[in-house]
């Protein structure tokens, strides 16, 4: 009787050990922008966030929750931490292996499907339109958006929509290999995406841009006007003030 006291002591003051692992994980990616000047992130608190999460991941009942915000905080270091293309490549490459892991062992998990996307549209950013073509980005991005969208349609405010309205968008028309893009689609589902929850930065600049190339330029220099004026969130001071820039270099390119 007193081994097996002992025992459940020390399983419960190793799980103990492990949530708080987590939560201290949450804590550090939570305080990631201290210290940030614009879009240039210190690197301190993010890497003690995947240091803590990826130790988080070893216990089977955080894997999952530990997992997807290993992939948040590959992404937030890819886009805002790191600098050269060598390293965004490196940590990209790494949300990406994860995110493929994460979803063929919870295909059902929205969050991990979303923020592989996140990743791997971002992967493709520094590795160029030709590898992203032979690796199928735009395909993946598709399939994973519509499936995102038949899950939960107001996953991270219309995420879905958004990442299949930004696919449309961004995906070159290649006849033979790659027909199904559409500026037309694009907007139609960047307009769902705004239209659900809460419209996020990055949603009206994608939206703003498919409506300029569609030739509603009042329309859309609204938004991006609408935008800048808005002042910067608490939890994603970085991420708005890159779309905010983003904004402004737009409406002095359409000038």
């Amino acid at each position: 009787m007193v081994k097996i006291i002992i025992s459940l002591i020390l399983y419960c003051s190793y799980s103990y050990g492990e949530i708080s692992k987590f939560d201290n994980g949450v804590a550090f990616y939570e305080s990631r922008a201290e210290g940030a000047k614009g879009q240039v992130a210190q690197s301190e608190h993010i890497n003690s966030a995947i240091r803590l999460f990826e130790k988080s991941m070893q216990i089977p009942d955080k894997e999952l929750d530990a997992g997807v915000y290993l992939l948040r905080c590959y992404y937030y270091k890819g886009k805002f931490v790191v600098d050269s293309k060598t390293d965004k490549k490196s940590v990209f490459n790494e949300g990406k292996a994860l995110a493929e892991q994460l979803v063929e062992k919870y295909p059902e998990s929205v969050a991990v499907r979303y923020w592989y996307l996140a990743n791997l549209g971002s992967w493709s950013e520094v590795y160029g339109i030709l590898t992203a073509a032979k690796e199928g980005v735009a395909d993946l991005m598709r399939e994973h958006s519509e499936k995102i969208i038949e899950l939960d349609p107001g996953y991270s405010d219309g995420g879905g929509y958004f990442m299949l309205g930004a696919v449309h968008f961004k995906s070159p028309y290649i006849p033979f290999l790659l027909s199904w893009p559409s500026n037309e689609e694009a907007v139609k589902f960047l307009t769902l995406a705004y239209e659900t929850g809460s419209p996020t930065p990055s949603q009206i600049v994608y939206l703003a841009r498919a409506l300029h190339k569609d030739r509603q330029r009042d329309q859309a220099i609204k938004l991006l006007e609408k935008l800048i004026s808005t002042p910067l969130s608490d939890d994603e001071p970085v991420e708005d003030y890159e779309q905010q820039d983003f904004a402004k270099e737009l409406l002095s390119d359409w000038d």
